[in-house]
C-alpha cells in the first residue's frame, strides 16, 4: 500500500506523485489454526499516478527503463480509456484488460493494435460439494457436468476466441501442466449416461450463480446443461453490491451457499507451481475457494509438493496434482482467458503472462511524446514519456 505521494521505490521506475491504496478486510477459516484470506473492500486512487525513470536501477542495460515516465490516469472509466486509445493520440497509450467485445474495436483503429497474451489465468466453475439434497460428492455428477458442456463455444461465443481449452486448472504453457493431458470433450450422451447413474434427484434444477461479466458465458453453461442432461437450470446473477458479502461466506464457510455451481476466475504471478496459488485455492482444506468438505487425497499430494525441495520432482508433484484435479473433476474446467491490451501503434510493448509490466516499453521517433511541438488535446500535463489511464490503462 502507498498512501502518500513519493518518490517510492527501487525499480526501474520511482513513484513521485500520487497515491494508491486498498482497504482490506480479513475473513477467518479457521481460528486454530489461524487461517485466514483478506479480502478487497475498497480501493484508494488519485486521479493520476506518475512514474519516472530510476536512473540509478541497478540493472537498467536488461531491464530498463526505457522511457522518461509513465503517468496512470484514474480519472478515466473503462469506455473513455478505450475511446481515447483508440480514436486519439496523446491521452491513453496502452489499455489493460480490454473486454473481447471490443477487441474489433482496437483492431478497426487507426492508432492503435490489439496485444494478445496467454495469461496465466482460468475460467472455471467451483462446485459446491456440500449440499446434502444434491449428489455433487459423486464423480459420476461432476464428470457429467464437464461432459455436457461445449468448452470450444463457450471459446469462440463467450470470450470470441481469445481462450485456450484447459484439462484442469494449469495452462499447457505452464510448468507443471501433464503432457498426457486433454479436456473433457463435449459429449452429451455420456454426460447423460453418468448424470443418471449418480442419481440427481428428479425435478431438482441445477443453480448456477454468476457474477455479472460472466453471464453470457453463464447461459450458455446452463443451455448446454439443459440439452445434454435434459435438466432444469437457474442462473442466479449475483449483484455488484453482493459479491464481497457472497465471497465472505465462500471463503469463511460458515453458511450455507444457495448455489451448486459458481462460474469463477482467478489468476497466477507464477509459471513455476501453479497449484500453490490457484488449485489450493479452489481445493486444499485452506483454500479460500473451496466449496464442500476437504479432500484428502489433495491435500496429501499438495503436501508432498509443499516440502519437495528438489526442482524436477517438485513438477512431477504439480504435474500429479493437475491430473488428480481431472480425474476427479472437482470442477467443471472451462479455459484459459488471455489477456488483451489497446497499445499505441508507436510503443513497443511485450506482455508479461502474469503481469502488467513496462520496464521495457520503448517508443519511436514518430510517438507524439517525442516529435516537436506536439500538442496534447485537451490536457495541459507534461509529456515526456507515455501517457497512462485509470485502473485499466495507462
Amino acid at each position: 500500500m502507498i498512501d502518500e505521494p513519493g518518490p517510492w521505490g527501487t525499480g526501474p521506475f520511482t513513484l513521485v506523485q500520487g497515491a494508491s491504496s486498498i482497504l482490506t478486510r480479513n475473513a477467518i477459516m479457521s481460528p486454530d489454526p489461524y487461517t485466514c484470506s483478506w479480502l478487497i473492500e475498497s480501493e484508494d486512487r488519485t486521479p493520476e499516478l506518475v512514474l519516472e525513470a530510476n536512473l540509478e536501477h541497478w540493472n537498467r542495460a536488461a531491464r530498463g527503463p526505457r522511457v522518461q515516465r509513465a503517468v496512470f490516469r484514474n480519472d478515466l472509466s473503462p469506455s473513455q480509456a478505450l475511446e481515447l486509445c483508440c480514436s486519439t493520440e496523446g491521452e491513453v497509450d496502452i489499455l489493460t484488460e480490454v473486454n473481447p467485445a471490443d477487441a474489433e474495436r482496437v483492431l478497426a483503429s487507426a492508432y492503435a493494435r490489439l496485444v494478445t497474451v496467454d495469461a496465466n489465468r482460468v475460467l472455471t466453475c467451483i462446485l459446491n460439494r456440500g449440499r446434502a439434497d444434491v449428489p455433487l460428492n459423486s464423480v459420476d455428477v461432476r464428470k457429467a457436468l464437464n461432459f455436457a458442456v461445449n468448452k470450444q463455444r463457450i471459446i469462440s461465443d463467450g470470450l470470441l476466441g481469445y481462450a485456450n481449452e484447459i484439462a484442469a486448472l494449469t495452462p499447457p504453457w505452464c510448468s507443471g501442466y501433464p503432457q498426457d493431458a486433454h479436456p473433457y470433450p463435449y459429449d452429451p450422451a455420456e454426460a447423460r449416461r453418468l448424470f443418471e447413474k449418480g442419481g440427481w434427484p428428479s425435478g431438482r434444477p441445477i443453480r448456477i450463480a454468476s457474477p455479472s461479466p460472466f453471464v453470457g458465458i453463464t447461459q450458455l453453461m446452463a443451455g448446454d446443461l439443459r440439452g445434454a442432461l435434459d435438466v432444469a437450470v437457474e442462473v442466479m446473477v449475483v449483484p455488484d453490491d453482493a459479491l464481497l458479502p457472497g465471497l465472505r461466506a465462500l471463503v469463511e464457510k460458515k453458511l450455507d451457499l444457495p448455489w451448486d455451481v459458481l462460474v469463477h476466475a482467478w489468476f497466477d504471478l507464477s509459471s513455476e507451481a501453479p497449484p500453490a496459488a490457484v488449485h489450493r485455492e479452489f481445493f486444499g482444506t485452506d483454500g479460500a475457494f473451496r466449496a464442500g468438505p476437504p479432500d484428502e487425497g489433495f491435500d496429501r499430494l499438495f503436501h508432498r509438493m509443499a516440502t519437495s525441495l528438489e526442482p524436477g520432482k517438485l513438477v512431477e508433484i504439480a504435474e500429479e496434482i493437475d491430473r488428480y484435479c481431472f480425474d476427479n473433476a472437482l470442477a467443471v474446467f472451462l479455459c484459459a482467458p488471455q489477456a488483451l491490451y489497446a497499445v499505441n501503434n508507436h510503443i513497443s510493448f511485450g506482455p508479461y503472462k502474469t503481469t502488467f509490466e513496462i520496464a521495457e516499453v520503448t517508443v519511436d521517433e514518430e510517438h507524439w511524446s517525442r516529435r516537436v511541438g506536439a500538442v496534447q488535446s485537451g490536457s495541459n500535463r507534461p509529456k515526456p514519456g507515455f501517457s497512462g489511464a485509470s485502473g485499466n490503462a495507462c
